[in-house]
């Protein structure tokens, strides 16, 4: 119990530290700039579900990168055999390379050297030597040059690179605040926009390949039969009608030397005033010379923008496009040709929008639920522990504190799921505090003095704490791994909680405490309740009921098998795909004219939940046949539907996620669960025996399937934030297993010749009180969340309540029979095993 004083005074360092550097989270934005000259902290950045904005991941298309390559690789090779009088027809695209026909076999010796030079090298990963992007080989009379895998990976990281400066110059010139756009894996780009509620524009702006070019039209042909050879009939980007283009290009977008928003000065509708660069001038001069009276379209991605008549020659090397637009289209498009074309088409994957004021009231939510679940563990701390609960409860404050002031040093974004996170590490926290306790009690009633029973009471805790605390990690350090988004602020906050509470219940509550016992000169230490001494709890012999304990469990989980099946999970867009909205009006919803409104889309199955007092609707679209693309079109002619059906309303949540995504999100979330029972299996296996580790999972097994039944039973989303409630619960779970398994260790060397039964009976009597305590706390925590959260909580709240319910149940009644079972199975297969060796030995 002795502490220098130069830790002391560390101590009182850093508590201080994560004080100031939780400051400004807590301050009114004047208040920070007040005192930003004095406080260099930065407040928790606000995730998008709670300030609003938009989210948004793309994906190169790589098949389309590997086309676009193909055809200019087909180019160089006709360049190449047509530099050296060999026919440029015998190059053609055969699957995914470039064959050369060329019978002769001195033309063959004259081109293969040329078309070698075509293999340019390509840097790859680590120390690598650089690799050919193209592999050149030769059968008989065929050159085949076929791109590696090392072109591709280059190709495809360029691309990215480049994806993501045309991307932040687009994002740049439309005028969004704080964008976050960065890559991620190795073909995706992640663009987050806060304050951008719908983002139809962005998507706009974003999934446009920007890939212009200008064409004369051909008048002879009529658009309503098959097209000629060098002509494509074309729609029209707003206009609806058909144009019959010539393939060949006038003019390339490269030539493009700025775009920006003008007015027509006879009709004050918005255009673009575009100009060229000096080759694109005279290029534009000359063919706006030869085609006088000829229509002349501008296209971008294959859509005809504009077809004007060329009236006379235009010298100065501009020119306007003009075709009805809204001032915000003219700004995307502007900016789309003053930035360029991207390198590969962009698909969107996955969009999630949140209104600002969804956002506003979700942190309101946050703010309520967080500080109900705090102060009913409060209450209960000090109900338990008298005024000795509230030295827990300041630990708990300065958790609490530090855990936000840490947030914003790192730079975490908090979310909603992140909240949920801190709420849930309130309750959590408190088990350390609570082993203490119950320890310090023993101590006390075995006769130590205060001072001994506080040293002995830290010091046996501690290894439970710290065997704990790392079972719940595992967890969670698997759900930061393979979660995304929101789900992984709930892991930082989870992992960030663990920490700063071993922190603060091992370090700051025991120096509170020894320094009370000092000053007060304390020969005994006893913790009463707020209501006096605590009653000595009676002895149960749970080992007795143990048949009819499994038995009740067994039925519990091959009745959630069941229910698994029949009628199965509710699954949520994160693991099936498809779209969901919410729109909110101020008037109340009438649900069967909506529903007929989005009948007739024929998009499929559409659920409608009406919560909020019948102003709030929440619309689920299955997941549309198609791709990525077809989802934002559902998506649009859902927003139209409902504008058209609640007129006033406004869409404060959008999600749209599509095949790709929701495939990798259900295979990480399942595969985090098997990770994490893994990894604790094999902790336990190291800190324990084999048989507590195979126990441990056995009653874990029961306890996710029991929580699985929950969700198909009530019908709750099981989504990424279920991933999260289950993962947790795995963690809490073995938590509750390990200070059970902790105290038969302990026991079992204490004492050696005691039946197993009696010995297991004796350590669940002497943790129980914890083990509720414990489950009491983190459940009255999260009841708020589970009441008050909303829907985007209330997925992870109410599983969570059960599953510590669960947790704890499993823990006294299944733990201990299951591992009574196996020990004896074991003992008994060592003894055969002794007398088959005995038996065979020959007698002396």
């Amino acid at each position: 119990m002795r502490t220098s004083r130069w830790a002391v005074l560390a101590y009182v360092a850093i508590i201080i530290f994560g004080c100031l550097a939780a400051l400004p989270s807590v301050l009114t934005p004047a208040m920070r700039e007040q005192v930003a000259s004095v406080l260099p902290f930065e407040p928790v950045t606000l995730g998008l579900d709670l300030r609003g904005g938009s989210h948004l991941v793309l994906e190169v298309d790589g098949a389309g990168l590997q086309k676009a390559r193909l055809n200019s690789l087909l180019d160089d090779t006709r360049r190449v055999l047509r530099g050296e009088r060999v026919s440029a027809s015998s190059a053609r695209i055969s699957g995914n390379s470039v064959t050369v026909s060329i019978p002769d076999a001195q033309d063959r010796d004259k081109v293969l050297p040329k078309l070698q030079e075509l293999a340019t090298p390509v840097s790859t990963v680590g120390f690598a030597a650089p690799a050919p992007e193209v592999e050149v080989t030769t059968a008989g009379d065929v050159i085949t040059l076929a791109m590696t895998e090392a072109g591709l990976a280059d190709r495809m990281t360029k691309a990215v690179e480049q994806s993501l400066e045309i991307i932040r110059n687009r994002v740049d010139q439309v005028g969004v605040a704080e964008p976050l756009i960065q890559r991620i894996g190795s073909n995706r780009i992640l663009v987050q926009l806060p304050g951008l509620q719908d983002p139809t524009r962005l998507r706009e702006l974003l999934g446009s390949t920007a890939q212009m070019s200008f064409h004369m039209l051909d008048q002879s042909v009529d658009v309503t039969q098959p097209a000629p050879r060098g002509v494509d009939i074309l729609p029209g980007a707003n206009d609806g009608n058909r144009y019959p283009v010539e393939s060949r290009v006038a003019i390339s977008g490269e030539r493009l030397d700025d775009a920006k928003v003008g007015f027509d000065q006879r009709t004050n509708q918005p255009v673009v005033d575009f100009s060229f660069d000096s080759l694109g001038a005279r290029q534009f001069a000359d063919i706006t010379r030869e085609n006088v009276g000829r229509p002349f379209a501008i296209v971008l991605d294959g859509k005809v923008l504009t077809a004007p008549v060329i009236n006379e020659p235009i010298l100065g090397g501009r020119g306007q496009i003009s075709g009805s637009f809204t001032v915000e289209e003219a700004t995307v498009l502007s900016a789309l040709l003053r930035s360029g074309a991207l390198p590969a088409p962009l698909t969107i994957i996955e969009e999630r929008s949140v209104g600002p004021n969804l956002g506003s009231d979700s942190i309101r939510m946050g703010l309520f639920t967080g500080l109900a679940g705090f102060g009913l563990v409060v209450v209960l701390m000090v109900v338990l522990y008298g005024a000795w609960g509230m030295i827990a409860n300041v630990g708990l404050v300065l958790h609490t504190i530090m855990t936000i002031g840490v947030l914003g040093l790192i730079g975490s974004t908090l979310t909603l799921p992140g909240i949920a996170g801190i709420i849930l590490g309130i309750g959590m926290a408190v088990d350390a505090n609570i082993l203490i306790n119950a320890r310090i009690r023993e101590e006390t009633e075995a006769g130590a003095g205060a001072m001994k029973a506080l040293d002995i009471g830290f010091n046996k805790a501690y290894a439970t704490i710290i065997d704990s605390n790392v079972t719940t990690l595992a967890g969670t350090v698997l759900l930061f791994w393979f979660g995304s988004g929101p789900v992984k602020g709930f892991a930082v906050t989870m992992m960030l909680g663990i920490g700063i509470s071993m922190f603060t219940s091992v370090t700051v509550v025991r120096l509170l405490m020894r320094e009370v016992v000092v000053r007060r000169k304390m020969k005994k230490l006893e913790i009463p309740s707020l209501f006096g001494k605590v009653p000595q709890l009676p002895t149960f012999s749970f080992m007795k009921g143990r048949f009819l304990a499994i038995g009740f469990s067994a039925f519990l989980s091959i009745s959630s098998v069941i229910l698994f099946f029949t009628p199965g999970l509710n699954y949520g867009i994160d693991f099936i795909g498809g779209i969901q909205v919410e729109a909110v009006s101020k008037e109340k919803i009438n649900l069967p004219t909506l529903r007929q409104s989005l009948e007739e889309l024929n998009l499929g199955e559409v659920a409608l939940q009406d919560f909020g007092g019948g102003q709030s609707v929440l619309i689920r679209v299955q997941r549309q046949p198609g791709g990525e693309q077809a989802q934002t079109v559902a998506l649009n002619k859902v927003k139209d539907a409902v504008t058209t059906a609640i007129p006033g309303a406004s869409m404060e949540r959008t999600e749209v996620v599509g095949p790709t995504v929701s495939g990798e999100l259900a295979r990480s979330g399942f595969l985090a669960v098997a990770l994490a029972m893994l990894a604790i299996l094999l902790y336990i296996w190291f800190r324990f025996e084999w048989h507590f580790a195979v126990g441990a999972i056995a009653v874990l097994l029961l306890d996710i399937t029991k929580t699985v039944g929950f969700f198909a039973l009530t019908g709750i989303d099981f989504n990424l934030t279920a991933i999260a409630a289950l993962l947790t619960m795995i963690g809490y779970s073995v938590n509750d297993k390990v200070v059970v398994y902790d105290r038969m260790r302990e026991n079992l060397r204490k004492y050696k010749s005691m039946p197993f039964s009696d010995l297991i009976d004796m350590s669940i009597n002497q943790v129980i009180a914890r083990c509720i305590f414990t489950s009491a706390a983190t459940a009255l925590s999260l009841v708020p969340m589970a009441i008050w959260g909303g829907e985007a909580v209330q997925s992870f709240a109410w599983p969570m309540i059960f599953g510590v319910i669960v947790a704890t149940t499993s823990s006294i009644y299944i733990g201990g029979p299951i591992l009574l079972f196996l020990s004896r199975w074991w003992k008994e297969r060592e003894a055969a095993r002794s007398a088959g060796q005995q038996a065979e030995t020959p007698t002396a």
